[in-house]
């Protein structure tokens, strides 16, 4: 697996997807130790991270100085819920259906098609969403 490269989509904090991967994320830029590409999404909007954020209702800013002051995943998930709003069963679950079809037949559907062809997978039927795709691209699934 690629050393730069941030915790699965698939990583859960508290019941949720993605938010795991948005923290390291956090921190492998801050080590110098994030792959390349990542780094011009980093909280910007209508990626993943923008999302999450907005989702959770807190400012991305304010999120990342929690992360580099050293805390857990759980402790900045407890602090979103104080400081942006609390989610219910519900809300994490429908967080977590979005995340996970993400790319599949939605607005990121070109940017995926993009992606998989850019990097030599347009032939892969198998890779429907964005998790999937960045599983394979960053070594965790062939």
């Amino acid at each position: 697996m690629n050393d730069k490269a941030p915790k699965s989509f698939y990583d859960e904090v508290g019941g949720m997807i993605y938010f795991a991967r948005m923290l390291d994320k956090i921190r492998l830029h801050a080590k110098g130790r994030l792959r390349e590409d990542c780094h011009a999404n980093l909280g910007m909007g209508a990626t993943a991270d923008w999302l999450c954020c907005k989702y959770l209702r807190v400012e991305y800013e304010a999120l990342k100085a929690r992360v580099l002051e050293g805390r857990s995943d759980e402790e900045v998930l407890e602090w979103c819920f104080a400081t942006g709003r609390r989610l219910s069963e519900t809300d994490v679950l429908i967080w977590n259906e979005f995340t996970r079809k993400r790319g599949w037949n939605d607005s990121a559907s070109g940017r995926l098609t993009t992606w998989k062809e850019e990097s030599g997978h347009a032939g892969r039927a198998d890779l429907m969403t964005i998790p999937d795709y960045t599983d394979v691209l960053e070594g965790r699934k062939a």
